[in-house]
């Protein structure tokens, strides 16, 4: 009598790709390096308590690999774990407003921003452009950039209001218009 084993493979990858780390999603510089101190200061905290690293993971529900990683302030790791580590240590993790961004600073100088929806409102030139756009008052950027592309020899430049000057250089700039139109 023989006896055979069947192995499911497709079982054992799905294990195995559920505890392999997740892949570091694409940051920027000053966001990695803020996730390096802020693992710095996890760290350096943890050892000023004189906590074993094993014994935070396991009161935050989490390995000491990830625990490991959070120190090193690696990006694949969740937020969430983040913040159970830093409780688990009685560390305050608040939300600091940037000076830039205070209330009264929201419709500042936006010269090179381009805004996800445009209200034809804003913009009498584009309005008068898009007469032929029925049914709403907001396009896309791509949208809005045809719209000058395709019309700028009937706009009156002179006449253009400064933000709107603005819009149509970010757009152009931004999302790659012909410069001998526009």
């Amino acid at each position: 009598m023989k006896v055979f084993l069947i192995i499911d493979y497709l079982f054992i990858w799905y294990k195995m790709r559920n505890i392999m780390p997740a892949p570091a999603p694409i940051i920027a510089n000053a966001v990695a390096d803020k996730l390096i101190e802020l693992g710095k200061q996890i760290r350096e905290h943890r050892k000023k308590l004189r906590i074993t690293a094993t014994a935070v993971a396991e009161a935050a529900g989490m390995s000491r690999v990830t625990l490991f990683r959070i120190e090193k302030g690696e990006p694949s790791v969740t937020m969430g774990a983040y913040l159970n580590a830093m409780e688990v240590l009685k560390m305050d993790f608040g939300i600091i407003k940037p000076a830039k961004l205070a209330t009264d600073d929201l419709h500042g100088d936006h010269q090179g921003w381009i805004p996800a929806r445009i209200h034809l409102a804003d913009y009498p030139q584009l309005k008068q452009l898009a007469w032929q756009v029925h049914g709403t008052d907001e396009l896309t950027p791509m949208e809005a950039l045809n719209i000058y592309e395709r019309n700028w020899r009937h706009m009156d430049v002179q006449s253009l209001e400064p933000h709107e000057k603005q819009l149509v250089d970010a757009l152009r700039i931004g999302l790659g218009g012909s410069t001998k139109n526009v």
